[in-house]
């Protein structure tokens, strides 16, 4: 076959993948697909604005939110080598305002630090992505918070906070916006034009296309967000200027090791590994490894894959919430690595007859944790704190978290039990919640967090529990639902437009049996605790 034909093919079957947004009236997304440094595809779906019906294009703008990360850690590395920053060091040593905690910049930089994410500790004071605040407010999160998830370096755990810290960080350090040391030492010298750090919601960013929630058969609504953002998610971008981005970790110019140092491997404490390194996360296509990273914003939903041993990079990004660009990137690096010999055989998919006897709610009291496991949209998935996430096959009998922002994979074990590997050789049995448990009668009272400086009201109307939720933010609001699990388990839920997210929280008893706190766990919080106000 020739490389017209080839390309050829390749086209219609990438478009055929996104044949259902280009329909009138449909948000969208727009992939680049780039091979030995030459661009081979890059062509826009649907519409950046649906009001104005203006089409993607190559040159549409999005926020591509956490795949800001790389970049906040570029700078970052450039300063230590200039010896203005030390990784070792921590990060109170240049934000003073911080609590004095065990943590390490290089920790920060691959999510092993235990800081808990800023956005769930707004969000347990009532506070939500759709309701304004300053930058001053998200570092006040910040700074109020002496809390830690876990002794820093034994885990990972995926947290915004580590990132929005180094940024300020660099910004101390060069005596500059965050943006300016990011256009003047990387967007300028690489010929980012379209790549920018814009913190402000407001802000007027030419050809940015609207972000949207929803889909057809529901309906197209625009989506709302109010926080500023930082080195932990504030760029605008186009698919252009990522290949530009992603040929620079080929042909270096701005450090010869700076490629090299976001993809350096660095062992957790007990000697298990981190998939996630500075920045950038790696995992496995088919026996091939990738490195590269997600974003997820209200709207906005990006994929930076890069296959090294194939020299082929594949970006997606979508200006619609229900289109999954971390599956759409793979199963484009697949069509373009088509009879590639150092390609393994796909697995067989999960069926639905596996999922069927082990499907239901599971529940971990010593976590705690727990999650429902169902079939749904012709996959296996799982949701866990309000997020559904699907499942793939791995080795070894392993359902796992198909993204690298989850540690979380699954098999059955011992006398209907699930063996969930929760990350860092941590395999924890779960059993199935046949049936909840009554709250308990004397949970009813005022829970306080000095580390959020939440204020929970748990209150029962009738058979109804109930929690007012206020904050350093934000008081009143809808009132959030209480659920009983066990005798010293509620679970919480939170509304949300965007996501109904839940949490657990661990009833903690003195010696005479009375409550005299909850242990609270989040998707990014773990065991922070509600001291109960008489």
């Amino acid at each position: 076959m020739s490389k017209a034909i080839e390309s050829a093919v390749f086209e219609r079957r990438v478009t055929a993948l996104f044949a259902s947004y280009t329909k009138p009236g449909s948000p969208g997304a727009v992939v680049g697909v780039m091979r030995n440094g030459d661009v081979e595809f890059c062509k826009g779906f649907g519409l950046a604005s649906v009001e104005l019906n203006v089409p993607i294009r190559p040159d549409t703008r999005f926020r591509i939110a956490s795949v800001s990360k790389q970049f906040t850690v570029t700078a970052a590395l450039m300063l230590a080598a200039e010896g203005r920053l030390k990784l070792s060091d921590p990060p109170h040593k240049y934000l003073p305002e911080l609590a004095p905690l065990p943590v390490t910049i290089d920790q920060m930089m691959r999510n092993s630090s235990g800081l808990p994410d800023f956005l769930e500790l707004l969000r347990l004071g009532g506070h939500g992505l759709d309701r304004p605040a300053r930058p001053e407010d998200l570092f006040d999160a910040c700074t109020r918070n002496r809390h830690l998830n876990f002794a820093p370096g034994s885990r990972f755990l995926y947290s915004n906070t580590n990132f929005l810290l180094l940024g300020l960080i660099v910004e101390k350090l060069a005596k500059q916006k965050l943006g300016d040391v990011l256009a003047e030492r990387i967007f300028k010298p690489l010929g980012m034009a379209q790549t920018r750090l814009t913190a402000e919601i407001d802000a007027v960013i030419p050809g940015l296309a609207t972000g949207y929630l929803g889909d057809r058969e529901q309906g197209f609504r625009r989506a709302a967000h109010a926080y500023p953002q930082g080195g932990e998610g504030g760029l605008t971008s186009t698919v252009e200027d990522l290949l530009i981005w992603s040929r620079h970790f080929d042909r270096p110019t701005l450090g010869k090791t700076i490629p090299a140092q976001l993809a350096a491997i660095a062992p957790l404490t007990g000697g298990k590994a981190n998939s996630y390194r500075r920045g950038v996360a790696v995992e496995e296509l088919r026996g091939l490894q990738t490195i590269g990273h997600g974003g997820l914003w209200p709207g906005f939903r990006t994929e930076f894959l890069r296959v090294p041993r194939a020299d082929l990079t594949v970006v997606v990004i979508a200006n619609l919430g229900s289109i999954d660009p971390w599956r759409r990137a793979r199963d484009i690096a697949a069509l373009a690595l088509d009879g590639d010999r150092r390609m393994k055989p796909a697995l067989a998919p999960i069926t639905q007859a596996e999922i069927k006897p082990i499907g239901g709610t599971w529940f971990n009291a010593a976590e705690p944790s727990l999650f429902d496991l169902a079939w749904r949209n012709g996959e296996a998935t799982v949701t866990q704190n309000g997020m559904p996430f699907a499942l793939g096959r791995r080795a070894g009998g392993w359902l796992a978290a198909e993204r690298g922002s989850y540690e979380f994979a699954l098999k059955p074990g011992p006398k209907g039990t699930l063996k969930v590997d929760l990350g860092a050789g941590r395999i924890v049995t779960f059993g199935k919640l046949a049936m909840r448990a009554a709250v308990p009668a004397d949970l009813a009272g005022t829970y306080v967090s000095s580390d959020c400086a939440a204020v929970w009201r748990i209150s029962r109307d009738g058979k109804d529990w109930t929690m007012e939720v206020g904050g350093p933010l934000i008081s009143g609001g809808a009132p959030w639902l209480v659920r009983g699990l066990d005798a010293d388990t509620v679970e919480v839920e939170s509304p949300g437009n965007w996501i109904k997210a839940t949490q657990l929280a661990h009833l903690v008893r003195d010696r005479a049996g009375r409550i005299v706190a909850l242990e609270v766990s989040t998707g990014r919080i773990k065991k922070m605790r509600f001291d109960r106000e008489d």
